[in-house]
């Protein structure tokens, strides 16, 4: 039995390598598969060094107001994704004496300076812009989570990106942005995680949902629609897009691509056109199931309005959560290749089995696996026994789940069938044990 994916009409996958050219800088690719990724993380030069000429060495002497000599970062040539993880959001530590990010807890910050603090709240009122200077409230920011947000976003390849408690909060701000400009009007294209869906279909927001076919995303647009949505590979299906040519249907208006199964590390949704790139950070970002938070990806313009919505509503991230991430962040390369050979290798082995009816396995790789049986799914729920029997995924260790019964309980039962999710549809969130011993756990869950 060969493995079985999903496709749509008209929507065929894009080449696994990409090619960006800035003027006066040398190509850049990027693989959209399992190996590094090559970004430009920094400018190539600044104009400062291009002042010096031949003999500056990339250092400028700082003093710390104490008369201590220290040095000015110097200009990084592009580097690899498994280096930017490691780095991103710490350039400053090594000078700053440290070798850990800092977890700051505070939920205010004092000053002298009222007028100074007038100022600074009004102006982040009047464009979200985050504010100059040391920071003044929890609400408005906090320096631990902005670490990670710095990360997150180059890792993703977006000028900024916003945390939130949760998945479900980052989504619900992008929902009140586009409210709040009367483009309550959603396209979005089924399966979607099942809150997701369910927030859509329920208005609870305000909004309006469609919901289309890939191929049927340009004909659904309207005046007010504010946003298309889109999940690729889908929760819990598996299915893909071609999110370049989805990104091409939306003309002007937003794509909003959820990338939690892929990550960074296996797709970049903004090279090809995703305006906001959304994650519940829960899963592979923090990738140990002891964090729960959320994260927008995007470009500077919208996330201020992600800021503004932030503060007003509350749905700010922890400082702790914020480290956690930053620290997940850190080994999410590895641990993404090391589940997904184990996914792999069960993939293959699933589809060969004949108590199994069909495998969905995406074609960039992964560590999710969706697979339908003969047999009852709930007593493979219930035989398993090294295999975390749980909703959620992306941790270290292996958990699995029935989408009918949790996931997505939520949307209707048609709905659901409509767009794949069978009630003998079973998803394996892959993680890093022996895949050996998840084989006969499996095995013996499955039964006769």
């Amino acid at each position: 039995m060969k493995i079985h994916r999903i496709e749509y009409d008209g929507f065929g996958h894009g080449p696994n390598v990409t090619r960006s050219v800035r003027p006066g800088s040398r190509p850049v690719f990027s693989l959209l598969c399992m190996e590094s990724v090559v970004h430009d993380a920094y400018e190539a030069q600044d104009d400062s060094r291009d002042a010096q000429g031949d003999s500056y060495d990339g250092r400028d002497d700082l003093y710390d107001g104490q008369g201590t000599r220290a040095l000015a970062p110097r200009a990084l040539a592009p580097r690899a994704l498994a280096t930017e993880a490691v780095h991103a959001g710490r350039e400053d530590l090594a000078r700053r004496g440290l070798h850990a990010a800092p977890i700051d807890l505070s939920t205010t910050y004092p000053s002298y300076d009222s007028r100074g603090e007038a100022a600074r709240i009004d102006a982040f009122a009047a464009d979200g812009a985050e504010p100059e200077g040391p920071p003044v409230y929890g609400r408005l920011g906090n320096p631990t989570v902005a670490r990670f947000e710095t990360a997150l976003a180059r890792l993703e390849g977006t000028e900024s990106a916003v945390a939130f408690a949760s998945g479900m909060a980052a989504l619900s701000a992008v929902l009140l942005v586009r409210n709040a400009l009367g483009l309550r009007h959603v396209v979005a294209v089924r399966p979607l995680y099942g809150c997701s869906d369910h927030l859509l279909t329920a208005g609870l927001l305000g909004s309006e949902v469609t919901w289309v076919d890939p191929a049927g995303i340009a004909d659904a647009l309207r005046p007010d629609t504010g946003l298309v949505m889109v999940e690729s590979p889908a929760n819990p299906t598996l299915a893909e897009l071609d999110l370049r040519a989805v990104a091409h249907a939306c003309g002007s208006v937003p794509l909003l691509a959820d990338n939690t199964f892929a990550t960074p590390v296996l797709q970049r949704p903004a090279e090809q056109g995703a305006r906001l790139v959304l994650h519940s950070a829960t899963k592979y970002l923090g990738g140990h199931g002891d964090v729960m938070a959320g994260v927008v990806a995007c470009d500077e313009e919208f996330a201020r309005g992600l800021r503004q919505v932030r503060f007003a509503t509350g749905g700010v991230l922890h400082p702790l959560a914020g480290y956690l991430l930053l620290r997940g962040l850190s080994t999410l390369p590895v641990r993404v290749r090391a589940a997904s050979a184990n996914a792999a290798e069960l993939a293959r082995r699933l589809a060969a089995d004949p108590r199994v009816d069909r495998v969905h396995y995406p074609r960039i790789g992964g560590a999710m696996i969706a697979f339908e049986v003969h047999g009852d799914p709930h007593e493979v729920i219930a035989g398993v026994r090294l295999i975390t029997p749980a909703v959620s995924l992306g941790s270290v260790d292996s958990l699995i789940q029935h989408p009918a019964s949790i996931s997505h309980r939520i949307v209707a039962a048609d709905d659901r069938r409509e767009s794949g999710v069978s009630d003998r549809l079973l998803r394996l969130s892959v993680g890093l044990e022996d895949v050996e011993d998840l084989w006969a756990d499996l095995d013996g869950a499955l039964g006769r």
